[in-house]
């Protein structure tokens, strides 16, 4: 696998697929260059996919929220002739790491989370189009998609083949989408599931696989009808504003430091950590008008595209740095301002609206990511609103107990950025006690003692003990397990209400990581290197 990743790209760069934009409605067009994978040693063939094709993907589907606000419905379809996805590609998989293919399932994750958050949240409706079969993670990109319809030709289908074809489960999310959110049954499920050569036609629709087949004369027809129709039921309201740009970010990468604007990244790999400080505003603009002016130079969202890429390119190109030291730097108060502005506004203004979800799904991406959290909460820290949701995404917070040192609560902290268990980090925190949350202090600073009164922090040593609490914190968890605290801060984060997305990162993940080690899969006899070798694979038969 390549030694470094970059998730950086725009629609000009895109070689795997086609945004166009007509009035209200959008269309993602999936053609795959075949030599264009990521890394080389497989040809993307049938409209299979690696993570560059999903890094474009990813970025699309930020594009069409933040640079396209008239855009209300979004048809995701295919460019071959009867193919729209064969899903992810096998060479791709089998010549992988493991810690790639699963940080490779993760990012796919997020990204179909992303669409169906743009489909709820943004008035943007997305409609997948299958002019062909899709196949695997192909019917999973449909799967994310709000109405599905199937080319009735008699030879297109949706299927998910990974169980009798791979030895692995559908690795983004295909087994949970289909109970939980299109209420195929049980039994239909596991019939679907391990017939590789999937359904079609009238019987996908009576199982619930897709919502119409639709005659390949008119296709097309009925697709842009669909569309439009979703497009005029969408709440989303541009107004006068244009969209704003997401320009190219900022960044300046050395041997030991990424540095954007207001995140900087300090990398020591002697020891395994990371640390990451994030700077606050230095002003914060009067009104939403100056927001829109500002665009991608607003603060709020400025700090949330770096932060998000920063997880991303750690998580990916930097596996063995497993403790990350969160800090931050500024002016609480103007934190405050910044963030205010996007909340009070995100019910009429669409630009706010965005903004203030992007945070949300920035901050989930943390809560996923298998690498120890620690928050480092000293003098000049600005931990206020969403930035002390930074703090509680955490799975410790260390605060200095000194005069100067406070963290600050309001109304960001206590339901817009949810998890992915739909509760606020301080419903999480604090889970089967209500009262508790409702007595925290709001919108005021809160020393040391009392944080550690009121729950909101592990500990808090005071300047004396400081430098050795952190020290010994960080070296006991360098000396532990990594297999054991991603199990063990998995099972922590989430707490409470099992929802779709929880599976879909909880068990699902947990069951994929670890048929992903196994000889039935990754083995020399298994299904993922003999696949398309004539070969069957040699299975271990008894269960576990």
């Amino acid at each position: 696998m390549p030694g470094e990743v970059s998730f950086d790209t725009s629609p000009d760069r895109y070689r795997h697929w086609r945004l166009e934009t007509d009035g209200d409605v959008a269309t993602l067009t999936l053609d795959v260059d075949e030599r264009g994978g990521i890394v080389d040693g497989y040809e993307l063939k049938m409209n299979s996919y690696d993570l560059g094709v999903d890094i474009e993907l990813y970025d699309a589907v930020q594009r069409l929220r933040f640079e396209h606000p008239e855009v209300r419905a979004v048809v995701v379809t295919g460019g071959r002739e009867r193919m729209f996805c064969a899903g992810a590609n096998i060479q791709m998989l089998a010549q992988a790491s493991h810690s790639w293919k699963a940080n490779f399932c993760k990012f796919t994750n997020e990204t179909r989370n992303g669409i169906e958050d743009a489909t709820v949240h943004s008035g943007q409706t997305y409609l997948a189009a299958l002019n062909g079969t899709a196949a695997g993670g192909g019917y999973e990109i449909a799967l994310a998609c709000e109405t599905i319809l199937l080319v009735d030709d008699n030879s297109s289908a949706v299927a998910l083949p990974e169980v009798p074809l791979l030895g692995v489960l559908p690795g983004t999310g295909g087994l949970t989408r289909l109970t939980d959110k299109r209420g195929v049954r049980r039994d239909l499920a596991d019939v679907f599931a391990t017939r590789p050569e999937g359904v079609r036609g009238k019987t996908a629709v009576a199982w619930g696989l897709v919502d119409e087949v639709v005659p390949r004369a008119t296709f097309g027809t009925v697709v842009q009808q669909r569309a439009r129709a979703a497009a005029a039921r969408s709440s989303r309201s541009a107004g006068d504003h244009r969209g704003v740009r997401l320009t190219p970010l900022r960044r300046e990468t050395t041997a030991d430091r990424i540095g954007y604007d207001h995140v900087i990244a300090d990398l020591d790999r002697a020891a395994g950590v990371v640390t990451i400080t994030v700077y606050g505003p230095t002003d914060a603009p009067a009104d939403m008008a100056a927001v829109h002016a500002l665009g991608a130079d607003f603060w709020l969202l400025a700090v949330t595209r770096q932060l998000d890429d920063l997880v991303l390119r750690l998580r990916t190109n930097e596996p063995a740095l497993g403790t990350w030291l969160i800090r931050t730097s500024g002016d609480p108060v103007k934190v405050v301002s910044c963030e205010s502005i996007v909340l009070e506004h995100r019910d009429e203004d669409w630009l706010a609206n965005e903004i203030a979800h992007y945070l949300k799904r920035t901050l989930k991406r943390l809560d996923v990511t298998s690498r120890s959290l620690i928050a480092l909460i000293e003098p000049g820290s600005c931990f206020a609103g969403g930035l002390m949701d930074l703090a509680l995404a955490c799975d410790r917070q260390y605060m200095r107990d000194d005069d100067t040192t406070t963290v600050t609560l309001t109304e960001a902290n206590f339901g817009p950025y949810p998890m992915g268990n739909d509760l606020s980090r301080l419903e999480s925190r604090f889970y089967g006690e209500p009262s508790r949350v409702a007595a925290l202090p709001r919108s005021r600073p809160i020393g040391g003692r009392e944080a550690v009164e009121s729950g909101l922090v592990t500990a808090a040593p005071d300047e004396f003990d400081w430098d050795d609490e952190v020290r010994l914190a960080v070296e006991e968890r360098a000396a532990l397990s990594p297999d054991a605290l991603t199990g063990m801060e998995a099972n922590h984060r989430f707490v409470g209400p099992e929802t779709m997305e929880t599976k879909i990162f909880g068990r699902l993940t947990a069951w994929q990581n670890w048929i992903f080690t196994r000889p039935n899969a990754s083995g020399p006899e298994g299904s993922l290197l003999r696949y398309g070798t004539g070969q069957r694979a040699q299975f271990d038969r008894k269960r576990v």
